[in-house]
């Protein structure tokens, strides 16, 4: 199995994400700060090191593994416009940077869906943005792009749902209803873990909710 270099190992997803891979028997070399190590699951390898300098680890991560990118602003709202640009886009145009100079063999995005929502332009503008600062270096890439992702803590959104029902029904809100469904925590995991079991054959692979829905686990 190929090593995997996490970002955002102490994050919602990336806390469970690595258990899961350590689980499925992947060495895991996660990127930390200093004071959030203790945050990082038993089992991975912690790298101490600046998100925001590709310099401070491209030499921990192996040649030809697969490098996974979570890190990013928590709970994204519209309030946190310049965060989108400043931590997210940032730090993926860095991780696209010292992933390509490692020379890892799968790059792999938590993107976000691109169904135009006013109030979070900028928020897909800052993944958009990132993916093409990774497209532009040439690895071999997947860019998985959810909405919102259900799971402990962040159920409200269910309330919602019998609401996203009735839209998929109206032919005026039907597109925008499939292309932000909701998806949950469980889904999100398998389709990472089995993104990372599956190298794409085409240069740059996009999972959009639809994909994520429908992975077998």
């Amino acid at each position: 199995m190929q090593p995997i270099f996490i970002t955002g190992g102490t994050g919602y997803i990336g806390r469970r994400l690595i258990r899961l891979l350590i689980k499925n028997g992947y060495a895991v070399a996660a990127l930390v700060r200093q004071q959030s190590l203790a945050k990082l699951p038993s089992g991975c390898t912690a790298v101490v090191a600046d998100a925001f300098d590709a310099s401070s680890y491209v030499n921990s991560i192996a040649a030809g593994s697969t490098f996974i990118h979570l890190l990013g602003v928590s709970h994204p709202g519209p309030a946190k416009k310049a965060l989108f640009y400043s931590i997210d886009l940032a730090a993926a145009k860095v991780a696209a940077e010292a992933a390509a100079k490692a020379g890892v063999a799968h790059f792999i995005y938590m993107s976000v869906a691109q169904y135009p929502v006013k109030m979070m332009a900028s928020y897909q503008d800052a993944r958009l943005q990132a993916e093409q600062a990774i497209r532009a270096t040439g690895l071999k890439s997947t860019f998985i792009r959810p909405w919102y992702i259900i799971g402990p803590g962040h159920y409200w959104p269910l309330l919602l749902q019998p609401l996203f029902k009735l839209m998929e029904y109206i032919p005026a809100t039907a597109g925008k209803a499939k292309s932000l469904a909701l998806v949950s925590l469980q889904k999100m995991l398998q389709t990472l873990l089995t993104v990372v079991k599956e190298l794409p054959e085409e240069p740059v692979r996009i999972i959009e909710i639809a994909d994520i829905k429908n992975i077998k686990p």
